[in-house]
């Protein structure tokens, strides 16, 4: 069993105030016993364009990326930033972080799918190419507990890259977000779970939550869904953590029991876990 912890957060423009609240939970779930801590999509800033290029780091370097890895070294967890703002040669990219126990950034997957919709919410229009510039790459990464597959939230709308993360051998599949109220209430629970369902693996999904400066509002309900499709823990609305144990090795007894990977007649085949 592997205790993991999700902190669902109400994030604004200032990264140092994000940055210091993301601190005091993950010493609070550490001391619970957590040993995989990730954060929601926008984590460190959640503001408008100007916010995000103004705050950008490059990969790898920069006093909030230092700030991260001191956090994990000096709680021993693994810790992921569900996105912040990085600065690539070809622009500002939604990218998602990765620290080991030690301190040391170990991966990053640069977001995929860029939210341009229209939501009949307050905000109401949504354009995310206007201020990042989209991934290239599908990213996995081993790790203690089980092999990560990366994504960040609107990514959850594409069944064609979780297909993928599995077939590269994915058990564990992260999926930080910001999803809105409106598409939060109507979309956010049967996407994760036709995701785990889907992909027999466990999904980690965790949101912003609440009214954020601007007057953009987010659903909140993070959860933990099991490879059978079952929402295991779950938290409404408010701003808090979730610590759950998770059993990776229900992967492979799922899997083995109902074999879709083998029987799937597409051209991208499951990699069995052994």
């Amino acid at each position: 069993m592997e205790r993991v912890a999700l902190i669902q957060m109400t994030s604004g423009p200032n990264p140092q105030d994000n940055l210091a609240h993301i601190a005091k939970q993950v010493e609070a779930v550490a001391k619970a016993g957590a040993h995989l801590v990730v954060t929601p999509e926008n984590a460190l800033v959640f503001g408008q364009r100007a916010d995000y290029h103004r705050h950008a780091e490059p990969l790898g370097d920069g006093p909030l990326q230092s700030a991260l890895a001191a956090m994990a070294q000096q709680w021993g967890v693994w810790l992921v930033i569900g996105s912040m703002p990085i600065r690539t040669a070809n622009g500002v990219t939604a990218t998602s972080v990765v620290f080991d126990s030690t301190g040391h950034l170990v991966g990053h997957y640069d977001k995929l799918h860029m939210f341009d919709v229209d939501v009949a919410d307050g905000h109401g229009r949504y354009r995310e190419s206007e201020t990042f510039t989209p991934g290239e790459e599908i990213v996995t990464l081993d790790t203690p507990f089980g092999h990560l597959g990366l994504s960040i939230c609107y990514d959850v709308r594409f069944p064609q890259l979780y297909n993928e993360l599995v077939r590269r051998g994915a058990t564990l599949i992260l999926v930080p977000a910001a999803f809105t109220a409106v598409t939060g209430q109507a979309h956010w629970e049967a996407l994760l779970r036709a995701r785990a369902i889907e992909t027999q693996s466990w999904v980690l999904a965790v949101n912003q939550t609440g009214t954020h400066e601007g007057g953009r509002e987010t659903w909140g309900h993070s959860m933990v869904i099991s490879p059978w499709g079952e929402v295991v823990a779950t938290l409404a609305r408010e701003v808090d953590n979730l610590v759950v144990e998770i059993d990776i090795k229900q992967v492979a007894s799922c899997r083995s029991a109902m074999p879709v990977g083998q029987h799937s007649r597409f051209d991208n085949q499951f990699i069995p876990v052994r």
